[in-house]
């Protein structure tokens, strides 16, 4: 009996043993599965088309900072770092999926450029990006929403699949059946400015109305108020032309700051710098 039970105890130890290494081995041959439950998605990979299409279109250099939410494998940090020659910072809640795409970037070569973070898109910060990635449900976008347009104007942000609503994309992304949307933050302008007067241009006062990038308003001087025609908001680039008192068209184009308008006043053909200041 006794020789038995040590029989049955080593057996048993012997399959523990074995299915602790199995595990070690599954751990290590980690690979992603069609549909994986995540904490707020699925895993749905982008194609890489696709993925070229959105980085071409949001114009990645190597001067941007991408920001990946929901990285997953890390095909978009891997390729923005490849391709673009970005730096790029995956942001994904699985921690096997995590390092799973951070091994990717060290097999592609793109390492020292490319780091996948193990965190919660609506936890990190990733307010020094320039870019940003996204491809997620409807209602998290809506959910980020109002923390991407807190983030710097003319920061590019490129969706697969899903748009946001009412903020109508600056452009719609195309590959084959798949489509995607890109938006540029937008300077806040809605308000009052006063232009500061210089040679040959009268005071005058600014009142802007904007909705997301789509801005209208009119342009007051001696008591007569004309309204904007063509108006823009590009980032933080502002530009609209308008009739003067002659009915000759006027053009401004200028850079949004916190709290002033810089730039150029064109009419009969010659450009003027001008100022406006906020109220």
């Amino acid at each position: 009996m006794d020789f038995c039970r040590h029989f049955i105890l080593l057996g048993l130890t012997f399959s523990v043993l074995y299915g602790c290494a199995g595990v070690g081995q599954k751990d290590a041959s980690f690979k992603p599965m069609l549909r994986q439950s995540g904490k707020d998605v699925m895993w749905l990979p982008t194609s890489q088309h696709m993925v070229n299409k959105m980085l071409t279109a949001a114009q990645v250099t190597a001067k941007d900072i991408v920001y990946d939410l929901g990285s997953g494998d890390g095909v978009i940090p891997i390729t923005a770092a490849q391709q673009f020659k970005a730096r790029a910072v995956g942001v994904e809640y699985d921690a096997k999926l995590a390092e799973f795409a951070q091994k990717n970037a060290q097999q592609a070569g793109v390492a020292d450029k490319v780091k996948i973070i193990r965190g919660d898109i609506f936890v990190e910060d990733f307010s020094e990006a320039t870019v940003v990635t996204m491809y997620l449900l409807p209602e998290l976008n809506l959910q980020l929403r109002p923390t991407l347009l807190k983030m710097k104007p003319g920061t590019r942000i490129v969706a697969n699949a899903f748009d946001m609503q009412e903020w109508t994309p600056d452009q719609i992304v195309s590959a084959g059946s798949e489509q995607g949307f890109l938006w540029i933050i937008p300077a806040q302008v809605e308000g009052e400015w006063d232009f500061l007067p210089y040679e040959g241009f009268v005071p005058a006062r600014l009142s802007l109305r904007q909705s997301f990038q789509q801005v209208g308003g009119t342009l007051t001087m001696a008591g007569v108020s004309q309204p904007l025609l063509g108006a823009q908001l590009r980032g933080d680039q502002l530009s609209f032309h308008f009739l003067g008192s002659d009915n000759i068209a006027q053009s401004v184009l200028a850079t949004v700051t916190t709290d002033a308008l810089l730039g150029d006043h064109t009419y009969y053909g010659r450009a003027h710098s001008f100022q406006a200041k906020r109220r």
